[in-house]
């Protein structure tokens, strides 16, 4: 089942949504698997309204990569306008069991390097002002833990 999710972006933050789950906790761009019968693009949408109560509009698609067991990760930029995000609920999940914990306009400083580093494969350099972003880190060579 494919996974389709949303870029949305407002004055230079990006709307992230955090999950915990079975001791796990991480932040990613709204979205979720797709429904029989839905486009990827129709799922965006909907997991956007889904975790975060706002209505989208798609601008284009950023981003399509595939993962070794053949299943699509789909990413478009949304636009929501004026709308103020809420944390909704995901509805895989039994209410006891919910896994949606927050839902944050976030810069990129202020989301941990490891979820970070998905939002590039979702696209974001292809968004407007991101690449800028990059240019500004430097040089040096970084990496979060040491290697052995």
């Amino acid at each position: 089942m494919p996974r389709a999710q949303c870029i949305v972006i407002r004055d230079e933050r990006v709307l992230m949504v955090q999950h915990r789950h079975q001791g796990q906790e991480w932040w990613c761009l709204p979205g979720g698997g797709t429904e029989a019968g839905e486009t990827p693009a129709q799922a965006a949408v909907r997991e956007l309204v889904e975790e975060c109560h706002v209505e989208g509009a798609l601008v284009r698609e950023t981003a399509r990569w595939w993962y070794k067991d053949g299943s699509a990760t789909y990413t478009y930029l949304v636009e929501i306008g004026n709308q103020e995000p809420r944390l909704g609920a995901d509805p895989e999940f039994a209410e006891g069991e919910q896994v949606l914990s927050d839902v944050r306009w976030m810069r990129l400083r202020e989301i941990p390097e490891r979820d970070r580093c998905f939002l590039w494969a979702a696209g974001l350099l292809g968004v407007e002002d991101y690449d800028k972003e990059v240019e500004t880190w430097g040089d040096d060579a970084s990496y979060p833990r040491a290697i052995p």
